[in-house]
């Protein structure tokens, strides 16, 4: 069997269904790069709902588990839920979406009808001001919240928030965040400020550890550390001594984890990419359009899986920041 070929288990698969999103965040699409006259990819080029239906297929066969959705904002594709019909289809995947919510509160019900199972959406802050200044928005917290509250009626749970803690910007919002979250039974996920893409301008001084976010969080709020859910999973567990829920904090930076990732990330434009700090992506989308059997494509895939060698975050360095790197508005982090 070809998964017996693959020295490092491939169980979770990112697709990243558009490059567009509708706003610019410091964290991936700097305005200064991504501003309103962005070359983003014709329509033709990317990958239509029949091409990433039939690679997912092929991607489960070879053990993955778990698929995203990503973006850029995977809401400003039309007819998504189309897709998720598709995708739902797969036997024994976890079909799950990452949104900045915007467009969450008027897609929740069709998407679950079409059979995501949950949904992670992405907020920095509470406060408008810092939300504006992480995100450059022209839509308020209110709105992002709005959606989740839509997801959850619909049961598209559990709810999972991911928030990019960068210093100077948003550190403030850390305890606000973990307590309205926290009442609200949704986990809340630090993420560490990322080197990912070339464009924005990261420094190590930029990132707010993980372990600093927990001390903070567990001065006012006891935490203790739980086990991970499965082998791989990329958040450190912490739940509240007093019963009342959890959150995770993702260490990319400060405590790499490498050698237990299982993620491979599938861009618009139909490029596999084995990391996400990798510099290109290897074609999928001509072998599919050149008439590539689903043999010949699945062999391709775990040639290269097998011969994966990505260890960006272990070796970070002055040096490798300069290093080019894929943007994360095209794979979805």
């Amino acid at each position: 069997m070809l998964t017996d070929t693959l020295h490092r288990p491939l169980r979770d698969l990112r697709i990243s269904v558009t490059d567009r999103c509708n706003f610019r965040c410091v964290y991936c699409m700097p305005k200064e790069v991504f501003g309103s006259d962005h070359p983003f990819l014709p329509h033709a080029e990317i990958l239509t709902f029949e091409e990433i239906a039939r690679l997912a297929r092929i991607f489960a066969a070879l053990g993955v588990k778990k698929i995203r959705l990503t973006g850029g904002e995977p809401l400003v594709r039309r007819d998504l839920p189309l897709l998720v019909s598709m995708l739902s289809q797969i036997p024994d995947v976890d079909l799950t979406m990452t949104t900045n919510g915007s467009l969450l509160a008027r897609n929740a019900r069709a998407l679950k009808e079409a059979g995501l199972k949950r949904i992670t959406v992405s907020l920095d802050s509470l406060d408008d001001a810092v939300f504006k200044a992480m995100n450059d928005v022209d839509f308020p917290v209110a709105k992002v919240l709005e959606g989740m509250e839509a997801a959850q009626k619909v049961g598209l749970e559990p709810i999972k928030v991911n928030m990019v803690v960068k210093r100077g910007l948003n550190e403030s919002s850390i305890l606000p965040m973990a307590r309205f979250f926290r009442e609200k039974g949704y986990i809340l996920r630090f993420i560490e400020y990322m080197d990912v893409g070339s464009s924005n301008g990261w420094r190590m001084d930029d990132v707010v550890s993980a372990k600093e976010i927990v001390n903070i969080i567990n001065a006012e709020l006891p935490l203790e550390p739980l086990d991970p859910n499965y082998k791989g999973e990329v958040a450190e567990r912490w739940r509240y001594k007093d019963g009342g829920g959890e959150i995770g904090v993702i260490a990319s930076v400060t405590q790499p984890f490498c050698r237990d990732c299982n993620r491979a990330r599938l861009s618009a434009e139909g490029k596999l990419y084995t990391c996400l700090f990798a510099a290109q992506g290897h074609d999928l989308k001509g072998m599919l359009r050149s008439g590539a059997s689903d043999d010949e494509i699945a062999q391709f895939i775990a040639h290269l899986w097998s011969k994966r060698s990505d260890r960006y975050s272990e070796i970070r360095s002055e040096k490798t920041v300069a290093l080019p790197k894929v943007e994360m508005s095209h794979i979805g982090g």
